[in-house]
């Protein structure tokens, strides 16, 4: 993975009025990879998204989690969400998959 220029930290020029929504990915304890799409601008919560692992471009976050928790502002609505344990089963088929709460409205700076 390539980290794009178009990734965006927290800054002071971005706030919760032009991504006012939240998603958040919580991860279980076991190494998992997530990719998720937005159909507006995405930005992650972190001071070095690349030191965590995730790869911010456009709408789109590509990234993985075994512990912990990883939020993404954004803007518009959630378009999708894969999510797939290290053997690479999906979250239907799979109870260590992290799991990922949205809330529309809900982004605090």
């Amino acid at each position: 993975m390539t980290r794009d220029t178009s990734v965006r930290n927290r800054t002071a020029e971005t706030d919760s009025d032009t991504l006012p929504n939240l998603v958040t990915i919580v991860g279980r304890g076991v190494p998992s990879n997530f990719e998720l799409s937005v159909d507006g601008d995405l930005e992650m919560l972190a001071d070095d998204p690349v030191a965590e692992g995730t790869v911010v471009s456009g709408g789109v976050a590509e990234g993985a989690i075994d512990v912990g928790v990883q939020r993404f502002r954004f803007s518009g609505q959630l378009a999708n969400v894969r999510l797939v344990d290290w053997n690479g089963n999906e979250a239907a088929d799979s109870a260590s998959v992290p799991t990922v709460h949205v809330g529309y409205g809900s982004a605090q700076r």
